[in-house]
């Protein structure tokens, strides 16, 4: 404000068209000075009034409309008071130059003010709009998490569910074999735990748990369930959603006969990038038609953090699902 009121005192004074009036120059800064914060004070009040009308984020149009001609009509209406009190007590001008230098002071006050004015519109339309995005951007954050965590929260229940029953019937069998299995359980079960606020996981840890998970499969399908694993070392930084290679297996054991005469070959490999789950293919016939939810689970997971597609297989009695392997820059 102190600037533009020195700025505005310098052009009135180099508009004086050559008539020289001897009073105090300070004077002349000073009340530039003061006329302009009273007039840009006025100007943010006015703002404010308005705001609780016609706020920017709901009628930006008529808001414009009503906010540029009353910051102008303020704007001209107190550089006109002030330069009459000025004139009157401060700095009395001859008369044949008095209302030429009453007009000049005007408008180049109300120009300043105008575009002063268009600043601060300006500046309150991007921010509010700012505002608005960062606000949208939230929200999908927190649809997302919320989303993700609903797809997470869709495997407990059936995990849980399955090993209970196993337990159920190894406690009278082999005491202790069921406590390995409570051991192994409490493994998975607290990493599912762990990882219930993560989007993504390392892919050591997610292999470290399935050894786990693994053992108490085959407590459950003994001989009948095979699983082959190829992870060569060196894998450190790539991520996966947090148990989708049990999502695979589970998947696989789900929609296939398990038996003596039809033993499950589950085979876990890394190939190009991706993490290939693969098995036999015998499925059950006495099966519903599948849903495909698991599978649709597991893509819509990727979809929030790669283009990479979820790779689906079903060639010469195999079936295999390959799932990017994610790099975290």
């Amino acid at each position: 404000m102190v600037v533009v009121g020195v700025i505005i005192s310098f052009l009135l004074n180099a508009m004086n068209l050559g008539v020289q009036v001897e009073h105090n120059r300070f004077m002349d800064f000073f009340t530039a000075i003061v006329i302009t914060i009273i007039v840009w004070e006025g100007n943010l009040r006015i703002d404010t009034l308005l705001n609780s009308y016609f706020p920017w984020e709901k009628e930006p149009g008529k808001r414009i409309l009503v906010h540029l001609p009353i910051g102008i009509i303020f704007s001209a209406f107190i550089i006109y008071l002030s330069m009459q009190a000025f004139n009157k007590y401060v700095c009395e001008m001859p008369q044949h130059m008095k209302d030429g230098f009453m007009v000049t002071a005007i408008i180049i006050g109300t120009l300043f003010s105008i575009i002063l004015l268009s600043v601060e519109i300006g500046a309150q339309f991007f921010g509010n709009w700012k505002k608005t995005l960062v606000e949208v951007e939230k929200y999908k954050a927190e649809s997302l998490q919320a989303q993700l965590q609903n797809l997470k929260d869709q495997l407990n229940p059936h995990f849980l569910f399955n090993n209970l029953s196993v337990l159920s019937s190894l406690v009278y069998k082999d005491q202790d074999k069921a406590v390995d299995f409570i051991n192994q359980l409490s493994k998975v079960y607290r990493y599912l735990l762990d990882t219930g606020n993560k989007e993504l996981v390392s892919l050591a840890d997610e292999l470290n748990v399935l050894k786990s998970y693994t053992y108490l499969l085959q407590i459950r399908f003994d001989k009948n369930l095979v699983f082959v694993m190829e992870i060569p070392p060196g894998n450190d930084g790539l991520m996966i959603p947090a148990m989708a290679v049990q999502m695979l297996v589970e998947n696989a054991i789900k929609h296939n006969e398990i038996s003596s005469d039809y033993p499950l070959t589950i085979s876990i490999k890394i190939r190009d990038g991706y993490l290939v789950v693969k098995n036999n293919l015998q499925l059950r016939s006495n099966e519903e038609p599948s849903t495909g939810k698991g599978l649709k689970n597991i893509k819509h997971r990727y979809s929030y953090f790669t283009d990479q597609e979820v790779k689906i297989s079903d060639l010469n009695n195999e079936f295999s699902v390959s799932i990017p392997l994610l790099k975290i820059k």
